[in-house]
């Protein structure tokens, strides 16, 4: 699976995200949330990812 600076990413727990930094060969800056009121920005390593929307 091939991740890239805004991809639409879908996590483990369930959340979807935009990655907005890539932090690491394997490891992403992603904004989770529903709108601009409830985004969180999180650390998320590779294998926490799912799959690219």
């Amino acid at each position: 699976m091939k991740i890239e600076l805004y991809s639409h990413v879908r996590l483990k727990d369930g959340r979807e995200g935009a990655v907005v930094e890539m932090d690491g060969p394997d490891h992403y800056l992603v904004d989770v949330g529903s709108s601009p009121a409830d985004w969180e920005t999180i650390s998320v390593p590779s294998s926490e990812i799912v799959e690219v929307l």
